[in-house]
């Protein structure tokens, strides 16, 4: 298929397709806590089956064109991934996500993927508005929005339950013509 180098650190972005499941599954294992914090990202993937599961899922998206997944590796190795949710090419809109073990933090790998998510989704998929949903406690997810040089909209207070706190969620967005102004990406 492909694999988009992300730089000279040997970090790749690559689909992230059923048959990785086993190692989607050692994956969620080295960073379930903590990838888990303010989302059920993957929650349902505690055996090689669940796992398959879930990335069927996302592949069905695919076909259907709602949806994408895609795995970020480094060195060779599954430490997280991106992906759009809601893509809805006839309304040009879009939400975009992303999960990370711990171990790949702090390294600039998801705002390198999804600016290449972005600029496909933007350029090649005629996408208007590229959203970003996160709780509001979750900083490193909101910076990433920052970085992308999005704009928060606002926030849905109380609107995320999760193991059974309510968060609040910051939505925050980049249009079409703002992205093609950046020129950073």
């Amino acid at each position: 298929m492909y694999a988009i180098r992300l730089g000279d650190d040997g970090a790749e972005l690559r689909p992230l397709e059923p048959w990785h499941a086993e190692e989607f599954l050692a994956h969620l294992d080295r960073g379930r806590d903590f990838i888990n914090r303010y989302v059920p990202f993957g929650s349902g993937a505690t055996d090689v089956a669940g796992a398959r599961e879930v990335l069927q899922r996302y592949a069905d998206r695919r076909a259907a064109d709602t949806g994408s997944l895609h795995g970020l590796w480094l060195e060779g190795t599954l430490v997280g991934g991106v992906l759009t949710l809601n893509f809805d090419a006839a309304n040009g809109t879009c939400e975009v996500g992303c999960w990370l073990e711990p171990a790949a933090t702090g390294r600039g790998l998801v705002t390198r993927a999804m600016r290449v998510l972005i600029d496909w989704a933007v350029e090649q998929r005629g996408i208007h508005r590229v959203e970003w949903v996160a709780a509001s406690g979750n900083a490193p997810s909101l910076n990433v929005a920052r970085r992308l040089g999005m704009t928060r909209d606002g926030v849905r207070r109380g609107a995320h339950l999760h193991h059974g706190v309510r968060h609040d969620l910051e939505v925050w967005s980049v249009l079409a013509p703002e992205w093609r102004a950046r020129g950073d990406h």
